[in-house]
C-alpha cells in the first residue's frame, strides 16, 4: 500500500509542516508546485530530500491561489486550466531532474481536487494536460470521480486514493472542511482507519455506516495537527498488519 502526504506547501520564510520528518515515513510525496503553496527553493529542497530517500515525487497541482491555499473554487476556461497544470508539472519536473529522478504522478490539490471530481470541464483539462505532457503519468484521485472516469477513458492510469485523516460521508465523499469533524485528529484513530482501508478495503462514515474504499494509496495531510505522529503510527500499524508500504509509481 502506498502512503502519500502533501509536502512542500510552505512559501518563502513560512514553513508548513515537517517535510523532512514525513519524508522518512511516506512512500510518495505530493509536492506543491508554487500555485497554492510552495516556491522554487521549497521545491528544490523537497525534491532533493525525496530523491535521497527513494520517495516518489508527484506534482500536487492546484489553483493559482496562494492567499486561499488553493481551497477556494475558481472557474477556469478549459485551455487556461490545462496550461496552468502543464506549467506546474514542468516546474516540479525540472527540480526532480536535478537529482536524477522525475515527477512520477499527478494529484490535484484542495478545491481543484473536489471540483475535478464532479466538474466535466475541469476534470477534462487535467486529463488533457497529463496526456499532452506525459501520457504514462498516473493520476492520483478519488475513486469513481469524474476525473477518474475521464482519465481511464483517455487511457491514463488511475490510482484510487483514500484519506485516513479525513471523515467520510455515507455517499463516499469527504466531509467538507467547513463542517465539524471534517478532520480525524487522533493519531491512533488515523492509524486504525489506514489499516482498515488497506486490509478490509472499507472505511466507517460519520454516521457509523461501513462503505467501500477500494484504494491503492492512503493520504495523510502534512499540514494537519500531529501529522508526523499520525504518519509514524500509520506506518507501524500497516507493517504490523502485514502491509508493506511502497510507492505505486
Amino acid at each position: 500500500m502506498d502512503l502519500n502526504a502533501d509536502l512542500g506547501e510552505g512559501f518563502g520564510i513560512w514553513r508548513l509542516g515537517d517535510d523532512a520528518a514525513l519524508l522518512d515515513l511516506v512512500t510518495s510525496a505530493n509536492v506543491a508546485c508554487g500555485f497554492h503553496g510552495g516556491d522554487p527553493s521549497t521545491m528544490h529542497r523537497v525534491c532533493a530530500a525525496a530523491a535521497e530517500r527513494g520517495v516518489a515525487v508527484g506534482a500536487q497541482v492546484g489553483y493559482r491561489d496562494l492567499a486561499g491555499f488553493g481551497r477556494r473554487r475558481i472557474e477556469y476556461a478549459f485551455a487556461d486550466l490545462r496550461d496552468e497544470v502543464i506549467y506546474q508539472l514542468g516546474a516540479l519536473d525540472a527540480f526532480c531532474r536535478l537529482f536524477g529522478t522525475r515527477v512520477r504522478y499527478l494529484k490535484p490539490h484542495g478545491a481543484l481536487y473536489h471540483a475535478a471530481a464532479v466538474d466535466e470541464s475541469q476534470a477534462a483539462a487535467i486529463v488533457a494536460a497529463v496526456r499532452g505532457y506525459d501520457h504514462e503519468l498516473p493520476i492520483l484521485c478519488a475513486p469513481a470521480s469524474r476525473l477518474a472516469q475521464l482519465a481511464a477513458g483517455a487511457g491514463l492510469r488511475v490510482v484510487a486514493e483514500g484519506f485516513a485523516d479525513r471523515n467520510y460521508l455515507p455517499n463516499g465523499s469527504l466531509v467538507p472542511r467547513t463542517a465539524p469533524h471534517a478532520l480525524v485528529t487522533d493519531p491512533e484513530q488515523v492509524a486504525a482507519r489506514a489499516v482498515r482501508m488497506a486490509t478490509e478495503r472499507t472505511v466507517i462514515a460519520v454516521d457509523g455506516s461501513v462503505i467501500a474504499c477500494q484504494v491503492a494509496s492512503i493520504c495523510l495531510h502534512g499540514d494537519s495537527p500531529g501529522a508526523v505522529a499520525a504518519a509514524t503510527l500509520v506506518r507501524t500499524a500497516l507493517i504490523d498488519a502485514g502491509v508493506t508500504p511502497k510507492p505505486f509509481a
